[in-house]
């Protein structure tokens, strides 16, 4: 027999509209004010990687990391409280997030230089799309996500041409100019053909004979092609890929599970069954 789901309790479904929807004044106050705190921390913590800057304001750095650290941490457990299924929060993907801009602080006590993986905070932004409703947007991240995974198998193959291309000419560049002008190795060789095909063009390595530089010559024309092709790939998905349309994006999140997504008339949640907030 199936268990039944326990409803969470008034208080904690109070919470959890504040902190997961910003259909509400205040889920809308308290999100805004969780992305002002993101920018800070990030800010925060790109001014302690400058020398001056930390050896002039170091202390006062470090306490507002510990703030933030704080903060971000209370919120993150009201967010795992305040949920029906908590393992399903910790384990999505803004679980893992909110997880990871928390833990480096606290590994800083046992290991140094951890603290500027505090940086990933910045992926929170990502929430700045459901906070302000950007439909449209939405939409068209959705879109774009569907088509790169539509089109993952043609660009494996892609990607699997280019570098058999970069192993044939780098091992061929090997052989025509040797390690008296910079390819040491077959390997070293490859990355030069890489480096050139996508354009990059370093420097540190250049052909010096006739052939070589009439090789590099016909690498670099190819390379053009090359670009072009996966931005082509992924523009036929998109072309073919139906557009979601505005008024079908309901981004209200479910009490139990967390997830978003359903459709604006669904009572339940499609990911797990549970009844929607309402």
């Amino acid at each position: 027999m199936e268990k039944k789901e326990k409803p969470l309790s008034p208080w904690k479904l109070k919470i959890h509209e504040i902190i997961f929807e910003a259909d509400t004044s205040l889920g809308k106050f308290f999100d805004i004010g969780l992305l002002i705190a993101i920018i800070l921390s990030v800010i925060a913590v790109m001014l302690e990687s400058v020398h001056d800057i930390s050896l002039r304001f170091g202390t006062e750095l470090h306490i507002i990391e510990w703030f933030f650290t704080v903060l971000f941490t209370i919120e993150y457990v009201l967010r795992i409280i305040s949920t029906g299924k908590p393992f399903k929060y910790i384990l999505s993907f803004y679980g893992i997030v909110d997880f990871l801009a928390t833990i480096p602080t606290y590994l800083g006590i046992f290991f140094t230089g951890t603290q500027s993986l505090l940086i990933i905070r910045i992926i929170r932004l990502i929430r700045v799309f459901r906070i302000f409703k950007l439909a449209r947007y939405v939409g068209g991240a959705q879109m774009l996500i569907r088509s790169l995974r539509t089109s993952r198998p043609k660009i494996i193959v892609f990607l699997m041409v280019v570098l058999v291309i970069a192993t044939v000419i780098g091992t061929l560049m090997y052989l025509i100019e040797g390690g008296e002008n910079g390819f040491t190795s077959i390997p070293r060789s490859i990355y030069w053909a890489i480096v050139t095909l996508t354009t990059v063009g370093y420097g540190d390595i250049a052909p010096v004979t006739v052939l070589g530089e009439m090789l590099a010559s016909v690498l670099m024309i190819m390379g053009y092609g090359i670009i072009a092709v996966p931005t082509g790939i992924v523009g036929a998905e998109m072309a073919s890929t139906k557009k979601i349309r505005k008024e079908d994006i309901n981004t209200h999140s479910c009490p139990q599970c967390s997830k978003e997504g359903h459709d604006n008339n669904a009572k339940h949640c499609k990911f797990c069954g549970s009844k929607l907030h309402p």
